[in-house]
């Protein structure tokens, strides 16, 4: 049923429409008066409204029911109730980012218009608002394209300032790409970490002045700092790879063939931490304490030499190879640290955790629930939940209460750069509704519109990395429709360089019907081939590790090819609370017992048994300690099935037990996900020209620039460089670097 706060938009949405747009002067059509229900297929589910009639309007529309995604699908009612309302017809265009939900609306409306016995059922479907409210032509401190993550961290750190800032986005609501992302930002929180200072510490004092208890190494940690202890400090040997496979995930191979001379002081330096890190854990391993009961041992330095090597990868060709700029990598790790207290500040709330999601390579997530946030001035903050409230009510709250005149304008498209001689000096854009917009930028321009991974055209015309036959333009995207590139483009039509174009990364864990992320740990769950019913891959690899490893070793399920099948247990972490529960389509609740009954219903041809063999095996590792016999995994933190634990934190296995244990199982395929080229930026996040001087005023922040990850991003990687990136190029407007 629709939420009451979807009603209040509605309602105060048409109080602006009747202010702003008036009575239309589009061609008179009549009605048979009453009101009439009907419903049309959204995004998620039916879309069912009345919409009531004079004999010659539409007055009214109540959305009687809807399942569209908060903040997503649902701004369509907001914005395009009010503009059918005062249009008497629905011939605008569709909400950028709400394309399903706002067709969906529309037919509906239609329907309940031919019911009526509207007069002229064409005309009803051409009457729009064109010409009915004035362009905008107006000055602020500083535009800003795009409102996802790396929009408006710049919009909050811009306004501290005390600039003026108008914020331009896309699509129907705030929050981008970063809105349907899994919302856990990579970065060592200090406390949460072994402490040179403290060694034996178990708790420690977080930000707010709590204790929490530090978070612990998973199974294959120690293994992966050895190697690292025993890497060449050679320069990187190339041209070993012109009569050798590189094998991206293969990290101890990777470790004998050096390293490139700029992150060699970064390897000395996290060889003498982890040298200390060792000292003092290797007494207690020789005692008998598992490695899973150790303090986490997590530096900045480590992070920063996993981003280079975890990034660095060959093309297909083998003749060009990519790896991050090390002091934009540097200067991402080190300043991501402030970003807690500063998310803190603005009412954040963090689950005191150090997560691994899907290719992070570390335990370093760290995951906000949401944020606490006065924003009614009652005295009372109001939660708001998930990434909505982290990424872009917090950061909105702190920009909007700075200035009067600060204001985001959704439903708008940028489309080019305003110059004065060589100098962006902003924005000319275009409403949803045919609007004009001229925004004029005192100080600069940042560009934070996001990448081009909904774009498959795209993707494939500037490949690079991936085999051609892995990319297909059947390929699902888990990004959301508007991130096509738009802001490199327009850029570069001022001359702006790109650099990284051709690196894009594939999301192993997308769920197989339209690409759409499918969130969830991995060092507590298993990918399993539907035909073999067998373990293919080491899920806690790098992403593109797992893409390829499914390519080659899964089957095609509705034209994707790559598709396997995803199976947690009870303690499988989840960002939405959605472990063990259906969703139509994409995730399925059973126990072993009902397995059977759901591969034939899916039409996989994997044997429940043989599945069943998979997960007790895997269990039977992990409760000893030990990486499975069929494939290794690295780190891994919990079993499938169920079993109670000793006082000393290992697995009691005579009470272990896989009946009635309920799985979480998807059939996912790799989509395409984040792509790492885009603009040439510096370290003050100055947009370069082919020359690679500055281009004066224009700065760019999050996915639309390059350089930064290499071949392959790690997991969680991106929204902490969004929200460093936004920030800094915030700072740098403002000292115009």
């Amino acid at each position: 049923m629709m939420k009451k706060n979807i009603l209040k938009r509605v309602i105060y949405a048409m109080m602006v429409a009747c202010f702003l747009y008036g009575c239309t002067e589009n061609k008179p059509l009549t009605f048979v008066a009453g009101s009439y229900e009907a419903t049309y297929n959204g995004h998620n589910g039916p879309v069912t409204i009345k919409a009531t009639f004079s004999d010659s309007c539409i007055t009214n529309i109540d959305v009687l029911e809807q399942s569209e995604t908060p903040h997503l699908g649902d701004c369509a009612f907001e914005q395009l109730i009010p503009q059918i309302i005062s249009a008497n017809g629905i011939g605008m265009d569709a909400i950028s980012g709400a394309t399903v939900t706002s067709h969906a609306l529309m037919n509906a409306v239609a329907q309940a218009a031919e019911d009526a016995h509207v007069s002229d059922i064409d005309q009803f479907r051409k009457n729009n608002l064109a010409g009915k409210n004035e362009d905008i032509d107006d000055t602020w401190d500083v535009v800003i394209v795009g409102a996802g993550g790396a929009g408006m961290a710049a919009a909050a750190e811009a306004s501290a300032e005390g600039n003026s800032v108008l914020v331009i986005e896309k699509n129907g609501e705030m929050g981008g790409n970063t809105l349907v992302s899994g919302g856990i930002y990579q970065s060592v929180v200090p406390y949460l970490v072994w402490e040179p200072s403290q060694p034996d510490a178990t708790m420690g004092k977080g930000y707010d002045g709590q204790m929490y208890e530090k978070a612990k190494m998973g199974t294959g940690c120690i293994d992966e700092l050895k190697i690292i202890m025993d890497w060449s400090e050679e320069d990187f040997d190339s041209l070993y790879y012109t009569t050798h496979d590189f094998n991206p995930g293969k990290t101890e191979e990777l470790s004998r063939r050096g390293v490139h001379r700029e992150y060699r002081p970064i390897l000395q330096a996290l060889k003498k931490e982890i040298a200390a890190y060792l000292a003092w854990a290797k007494p207690k391993l020789q005692s008998g304490v598992p490695e899973t009961k150790l303090t986490l041992f997590s530096t900045d330095n480590l992070h920063i030499f996993q981003t280079y090597y975890g990034g660095l990868r060959q093309s297909a060709e083998g003749n060009k190879w990519a790896y991050g700029d090390m002091e934009l990598v540097k200067q991402m790790v080190e300043e991501g640290s402030a970003l807690k207290p500063w998310l803190l500040s603005m009412g954040v709330e963090f689950l005191e955790q150090q997560l691994m999601i899907t290719g992070e390579m570390w335990f370093r997530g760290n995951k906000m629930t949401g944020a606490r946030i006065d924003t009614d001035g009652d005295g009372e903050p109001e939660l708001y939940e998930g990434n909505w409230g982290a990424y872009v009510m917090a950061p909105y709250h702190t920009f909007i209460k700075a200035n009067p005149k600060n204001k985001v304008l959704t439903s708008t498209t940028a489309y080019e750069l305003i110059m004065d001689g060589d100098r962006v000096t902003g924005v000319k854009a275009e409403r949803q509704d045919g609007t004009k917009v001229k925004a004029h930028a005192k100080k600069g321009v940042i560009i934070a519109s996001g990448g081009y991974a909904a774009n498959i055209s795209k993707v494939i015309n500037t490949n690079l990395y991936w085999k051609p036959e892995y990319l297909s333009r059947q390929m699902g995207s888990t990004n959301r429709s508007s991130m096509r590139g738009d802001g490199i483009e327009m850029a570069q039509d001022v001359g702006a360089a790109v650099t990284g174009m051709g690196w894009t990364q594939l999301m192993p864990q997308a769920y197989v019907d339209y690409g759409n992320i499918a969130f969830g740990s991995i060092s507590d769950a298993i990918f399993v081939n539907p035909e073999t019913g067998k373990r293919f891959v080491d899920e806690s690899q790098e992403r593109d590790v797992l893409a390829i490893k499914a390519f080659k070793t899964g089957v095609t399920i509705n034209g994707k090819s790559g598709a396997f099948l995803y199976i947690g247990g009870e303690t499988t972490t989840e960002p939405n609370d959605i472990r063990g529960v259906d969703i139509p389509g994409k995730q399925y609740a059973r126990t072993v017992e009902q397995l059977p009954e759901l591969l034939k219903s899916l039409k996989l041809h994997a044997l429940s048994e043989q599945i069943i063999k998979t997960i007790r095996a895997y269990d039977a590792a992990i409760m000893d300690g030990k990486e499975p016999d069929d494939i290794d995994k690295k780190f891994a933190t919990s079993i499938i099935g169920r079993a109670k634990k000793n006082e000393d934190g290992t697995y009691d296995k005579s009470t272990y037990t896989l009946d009635s244990v309920m799985l979480t199982i998807r059939v996912m395929a790799p989509a395409a996900h984040h792509t790492m080229g885009g603009l040439r930026v510096d370290t003050w996040r100055r947009v370069l020209d082919n020359s690679g001087r500055p281009i004066p005023g224009l700065f760019a922040a999050g996915e639309v620039t390059g350089g930064i990850h290499g071949g392959n991003r790690l997991g969680g990687n991106a929204l902490t460089e969004v929200m460093v990136s936004g920030r800094i190029a915030a700072r740098s407007v403002n000292r115009q670097r």
